[in-house]
């Protein structure tokens, strides 16, 4: 080999060697000097969020840190309190209302430094995207012949706005017969897209993501004594602070929360 190309190609070799190197070194500072190859992040999460997370999401950490497994279990905000509270492995907790991450945190079973006031949703009326209902309008409930599907307000914060906002209408009296309680926002949005129900009381973002159902309308101003907000924060026992940690970070990347955007929440200011 010519002794110039020869050269030049053990110049190349150093300078690319030194490039991996500074870039490796770059990622394991970022990521606070820890490896975290291998590690799992075991997410506990409000229904509402399974298509974003799954659709999105845990697919965007994962390439993002090689090696890094995110698995997640979904149910009620309620039901999620109680499975943590029995000892669920979860690394963090994303609540679909203040009420479960509150009563973790008073628990001693959240790390309340992570603790994050993070997106917003709305309430939304909705009704089988081919019907004729004449509903217009919360107040329109009163007059239902049929069902009308909300989530359990005992462990689903869906069903926890939807009796809220009802009981500040003074309808919750006249409605309470026709009611049909779901296990979570899911099954609430599944009874109405497969016409079990005339009509229902889901998340916004929940309605927008099948085109089964419509929206009517969106709980009345003043009907809610909170917005919608979803915390997020680590558990004290996880398992994997440092990946969690990484998890929690990314959720608060711009990338991240133009995802959580395009799905119809909002994020918290």
């Amino acid at each position: 080999m010519n002794k110039k190309i020869f050269a030049v190609a053990i110049v190349a070799l150093v300078v690319l060697v030194g490039a991996s190197s500074v870039v490796s070194a770059g990622l394991f500072d970022f990521l606070g000097g820890q490896d975290l190859n291998g590690q799992e992040v075991n997410l506990a999460a409000a229904a509402s969020l399974k298509n974003v997370y799954d659709e999105k999401l845990i697919p965007m950490f994962e390439e993002k840190y090689p090696g890094v497994t995110v698995t997640p279990t979904y149910a009620s905000s309620g039901d999620l309190q109680t499975q943590i509270e029995g000892g669920l492995g979860a690394d963090v907790f994303m609540s679909a209302a203040n009420k479960q991450m509150n009563k973790l945190a008073e628990e001693g079973l959240v790390d309340n430094d992570t603790n994050v006031q993070f997106l917003e949703n709305k309430v939304v009326l909705i009704v089988p995207a081919d019907s004729n209902s004449s509903i217009s309008s919360f107040e329109d409930l009163k007059d239902v012949n049929g069902t009308i599907a909300i989530g359990d307000p005992e462990s689903v914060p869906a069903g926890q706005y939807a009796k809220e906002a009802l009981t500040n209408l003074n309808i919750w009296d006249a409605v309470e017969s026709k009611l049909s309680l779901g296990t979570d926002v899911t099954a609430v949005l599944n009874q109405v897209a497969q016409g079990s129900a005339d009509c229902g009381i889901v998340y916004s973002t929940d309605a927008k993501s099948t085109d089964d159902v419509k929206i009517v309308c969106e709980a009345p101003e003043g009907s809610l004594n909170t917005s919608v907000i979803y915390p997020v924060a680590m558990l004290k026992d996880s398992k994997n602070p440092e990946a969690a940690q990484a998890f929690l970070d990314f959720l608060q990347t711009q990338e991240a929360k133009d995802v959580f955007v395009e799905y119809g929440f909002s994020i918290h200011e």
